[in-house]
């Protein structure tokens, strides 16, 4: 029953995944299904990385817990640590991913002593759980170049009684793996693809890293999602809207491109005139949009044109239309008119908080990082100023998912 249930799971996924687009969440979404097909209550996914001294390693990316999610009160997500693993054979994981095959643990408190891993149960102690079966499976291509790896935990029968992983599982998950690698082979094309265009950015902008577009655009998906939740905005809905929103948000700063080095390079604050340049950014970023081709296209132009207006209406680049590069509105002296209040797309103003947390949290050549402390009271001061309060509580709501995403993308 397993194995004919879960294949056709698999065929129904396969189109379903292909759709998305980001990486992050569809690394998320292959972890839930990879979980749900074979009826597992938790587990993890790892992606290999390269250290700055080249020694491959895993790390892992997310991590879910049926028993641990049904603890926290509703729309709250779980917190995990981040942590790295060595591709060797004193973990599990880690076995796996150097041998390149799969493994079945039945017990991890009982593991045969002949067994070269093995488990650290203290993990379990500090998370308030106990993890008894394990199925790792690597995500490799055909080539047989490792990607990461899938870990299973806890097998659950019909009345949810922890059990071990069967054959059953094991020729269920090889096969939904090989797929799922497929899809990320994909997925990681895309993504290279978004981070080479900040990487213009960064070429002309030392600040536009690659590490500060996925910050800025995972506290940005987190905030709407979020909000999403509030306001009910269906779960089906929800993903394709995250999908498009990640990418979006990412290339918030593309615009940059088409400024003078001698602004952006400027090892100091800039003069009123040179900000007045520097505020083109946003129009120019908008206007790489200009002939939108999906609505994810749509995203990315209200977020380069919207991500640094205020909510009081004092922020820039205000009405215009980035077509024309023609002010829309303007007030008695001929100034633009910033847009106020609800006037701003959601998506730049979503974008606006995450970018401004990122960048004072980050060093600049004009000022160092701010503390942790400073930086959360300027976001609680700047409420119904440069950003929408309803935001502003969503932002310290989900705070330790905030700080989470600040370690996996470290400078």
């Amino acid at each position: 029953m397993l194995k004919e249930a879960s294949f056709e799971s698999i065929l129904r996924l396969d189109s379903e995944l292909n759709q998305i687009q980001d990486l992050d969440l569809l690394l998320e979404r292959i972890l839930l299904e990879a979980r749900q097909i074979i009826r597992a209550d938790a587990g993890s996914i790892y992606v290999k990385e390269n250290t700055e001294e080249n020694i491959e390693k895993l790390v892992i990316k997310y991590a879910q817990n049926d028993t641990l999610q049904q603890r926290l009160p509703p729309g709250q997500k779980l917190i995990y640590s981040i942590f790295s693993l060595a591709i060797d054979d004193k973990t599990i994981s880690g076995y796996c991913a150097l041998t390149r095959t799969l493994v079945n643990v039945s017990d991890v408190y009982h593991i045969k002593p002949d067994a070269p891993y093995s488990y650290n149960t203290s993990f379990d102690t500090i998370a308030g759980y106990k993890t008894t079966s394990i199925l790792s499976v690597p995500l490799k291509t055909a080539e047989g170049k490792l990607l990461g790896v899938i870990q299973i935990i806890n097998a659950m029968d019909e009345e949810g009684h922890t059990i071990p992983f069967s054959k059953d599982a094991e020729f269920v998950i090889t096969h939904f793996a090989a797929n799922a690698t497929m899809v990320l082979q994909r997925a990681y094309n895309t993504r290279s693809m978004i981070l080479r265009m900040v990487k213009m950015s960064e070429l002309r902008d030392p600040k536009e890293t690659g590490s500060h577009a996925n910050r800025v655009a995972g506290y940005a998906i987190e905030i709407y999602d979020r909000w999403a939740f509030h306001h009910g905005v269906p779960g089906v809905e929800r993903e394709k809207i995250k999908d498009m929103f990640k990418i979006a948000a990412m290339l918030h700063d593309v615009g940059k491109v088409a400024i003078s080095d001698l602004i952006l390079k400027k090892p100091s604050r800039f003069t009123p005139e040179e900000f007045g340049i520097m505020q083109h950014h946003t129009i120019y970023g908008a206007g790489l949009f200009n002939d939108p081709q999906s609505p994810l296209d749509l995203i990315a132009r209200d977020v380069a044109l919207n991500h640094h207006e205020n909510w009081d209406g004092s922020g820039y680049p205000g009405w215009y239309d980035p077509i024309t590069k023609v002010s829309l509105k303007t007030d008695q002296d001929g100034k633009p008119l910033g847009k106020k209040g609800e006037e701003i797309p959601l998506w730049g103003r979503i974008v606006a908080i995450a970018d401004v947390f990122d960048a004072l949290c980050s060093k600049r050549v004009y000022k160092d990082p701010w503390t942790q402390e400073e930086v959360l009271a300027e976001i609680h001061r700047q409420s119904g100023i440069k950003f929408e309060p309803e935001l502003v509580d969503i932002f310290f709501e989900i705070l330790p998912r905030i700080k989470q995403i600040q370690s996996l993308y470290p400078e």
